[in-house]
């Protein structure tokens, strides 16, 4: 099915944003008028533009506050829109949208509705022009699409028809079955956005927080689902007003909106794509380093030993159970010390996870690499970490640790048993990107967002899990555009006696990260311990949490350049991360980051 989208729903000139598009995969594009007016090229030349990027015009909108109002004032709505129709001849739109009016001198009355939207498609018509007429979900007086198809049905006018918007019609509660009810042929055009599920003012909801399909909370699948059984044959086309967005490059967030309809088709049976292949486990995680020795410090004292060496690049194995972690002092090191660049999933088809993962546009990256090496491929997640699809111990399947050579040193000493998650700080405007990339690419599924306090604002939070809970990996983002870069990524990692551990991680040299007294006085108020318990986790720094199905004890590392480690230990079928410890946490960080400078 051909795509399209609104141009206001990227950032940048409209060339800029005619561009993206373009370069995104996108067949079509809407035209939002604020966007011709602020461009220094003719319609002319901008009809010129969109034909050599190989994009139609599908739509020009809006045009507001039509129908329903005194005489005179709908002579003066006629002369303007005369005026649109002759620019839209110069463009070569043939489809405008109308909106249900706002204005205060609308009237309610559904038959005068009817009968000047008859006349502006008269109108129209002679242009060659078609009306779509959307049910704004703060009309004045039309505020359904049930509503509006009941006036534009009264008209009764070939060149009239409606404009479904899903943010409209989900953000009021309205049931889409009824759309089966309109012809196709008279849903002239369809407008697609997702929102999270928020309660405030449906009109701020709308102009600020609305984001692509696959990325907020309403059923964008089951709405169009309902539409294509009416036969409609038009383009589906973005229509996203979002603060974040239109601070976003344009070139990114375009692919993220084409990747969303290519999801979005896929589930309504449209669109035929390679099958998800959920990662079953995390075969690695890597750090790059332009020093080796602070974090193989602090790896060994975690109880991890050097196993293995890559046999053509600096980069070594380091591993406890089936916890590993590479160390990469390569050229791709950054000097602001220590980050983690890539993760190694555990794929039961690593080639179909690549062709899954091209078929949404995260193309395979280039990979420098002797002939000898494991044909490994990567893709970059939208805050650039590699993703690796591994195979371990998998006969059938190529090792990737067949690229490495044993140092003769035995593993760790076990007390740590895998990885358990991985926590990303996502960059300010990839957050609701990478939420849906995680879950198109990967197959993960999205657990609810939560948000964390923070000592300077709050952070955002999202995990996204296979259903086995082997795979974990935890998005957060600051409030503002800064806050990405004071916040670490870490790595957390499995223990079944995280006391132990941490006495063993100190006793090693190894500092934990301190946490303050209230907070234990508040564990008392909460919690009843055994004898002693809460004294051990206050003199290491362990903190506590349970919810209905178990129990979680973690600690954590201090930082060393962007990056720090947890120890975690589940008991039963504890399913969180320590949400409600988080702002402790990140308060006893900023602690130490204002003491030590870094």
């Amino acid at each position: 099915m051909r795509t399209s989208i609104a141009t206001v729903s990227l950032s940048g000139s409209l060339t800029e944003k005619l561009t993206a598009a373009s370069r995104a995969g996108f067949d079509g594009v809407e035209i939002f008028e604020n966007d011709l007016l602020a461009s220094p090229l003719t319609p002319e030349e901008i009809r010129a533009r969109c034909v050599d990027l190989g994009l139609t015009i599908d739509l020009y909108q809006p045009m507001r506050d039509i129908e329903a109002v005194p005489g005179e004032e709908f002579g003066r709505n006629l002369r303007r829109a005369r005026h649109k129709f002759e620019l839209m001849g110069r463009l070569g739109v043939d489809t405008v949208l109308v909106c249900s009016s706002v204005s205060p001198l609308a009237i309610d009355d559904d038959a005068l509705a009817a009968q000047q939207l008859g006349r502006l498609a008269d109108l129209a018509q002679d242009f060659g022009i078609r009306v779509a007429y959307e049910a704004l979900a703060w009309g004045r007086h039309v505020s359904t699409y049930d509503h509006a198809w009941h006036i534009v049905e009264t008209a009764g006018h070939p060149a009239l028809g409606t404009c479904l918007d899903s943010f409209h019609i989900l953000s009021r509660g309205s049931d889409p079955k009824g759309i089966e009810d309109i012809p196709g042929e008279k849903i002239f055009f369809l407008q697609l956005a997702d929102a999270p599920l928020l309660a405030m003012d449906v009109l701020q909801w709308s102009r600020h927080y609305r984001c692509f399909p696959g990325q907020g909370g309403f059923d964008v699948a089951g709405l169009v689902r309902h539409v294509l059984r009416t036969g409609y044959a038009g383009p589906l086309s973005l229509e996203v007003f979002n603060d974040v967005f239109r601070q976003a490059e344009a070139g990114p967030t375009a692919v993220d909106a084409h990747r969303s309809l290519l999801v979005l088709q896929e589930q309504v049976g449209l669109a035929e794509l390679p099958a998800p292949v959920v990662p079953t486990g995390v075969a690695f995680a890597e750090l790059v380093t332009p020093d080796a020795e602070p974090v193989s410090a602090v790896l060994a004292a975690l109880g991890f030993a050097r196993t293995a060496r890559h046999r053509s690049k600096p980069v070594d194995l380091w591993q406890q159970g089936e916890a590993r972690v590479l160390v990469n002092t390569g050229p791709a090191a950054r000097r602001d010390g220590t980050g983690l660049a890539a993760i190694g999933l555990e794929s039961p088809d690593p080639a179909g996870a690549a062709r899954r993962a091209e078929a949404l546009l995260a193309p395979v990256l280039p990979r420098r690499r002797a002939p000898e090496d494991a044909p490994l491929d990567a893709v970059a997640a939208p805050d650039g970490t590699e993703l690796f699809f591994c195979a371990t111990d998998r006969p059938e399947l190529p090792d990737w640790r067949g690229d490495f050579e044993d140092t003769g040193h035995g593993e760790g000493v076990a007390a740590v048993t895998r990885i358990d998650h991985l926590a990303l700080v996502q960059p300010w405007h990839h957050f609701d990107e990478a939420t849906l990339f995680h879950r198109s690419v990967l197959g993960l599924s999205a657990q609810e967002s939560v948000d964390v306090a923070d000592p300077y604002g709050l952070m955002r939070s999202r995990a996204v899990t296979n259903a086995e809970g082997d795979v974990r990996i935890a998005l957060s983002v600051g409030a503002a555009p800064a806050d990405d870069t004071v916040h670490a990524q870490h790595i957390a990692l499995a223990t079944e006696d995280v006391v132990a551990a941490a006495r063993r991680f100190r006793a090693a040299g190894g500092l934990l990260l301190a946490m303050p007294a209230n907070y234990y006085d508040d564990l008392a108020a909460r919690f009843e311990f055994a004898e002693g318990e809460l004294e051990t986790y206050r003199e290491l720094g362990i903190l506590y949490d349970r919810d209905a199905y178990g129990e979680f004890r973690h600690c954590y590392t201090r930082t060393i350049g962007r990056v720090f480690f947890e120890l975690v230990q589940r008991d039963g079928e504890y399913r969180g991360y320590g949400a409600q410890n988080a702002p402790v946490r990140l308060a006893a960080q900023h602690a130490v980051r204002r003491l030590t400078g870094g």
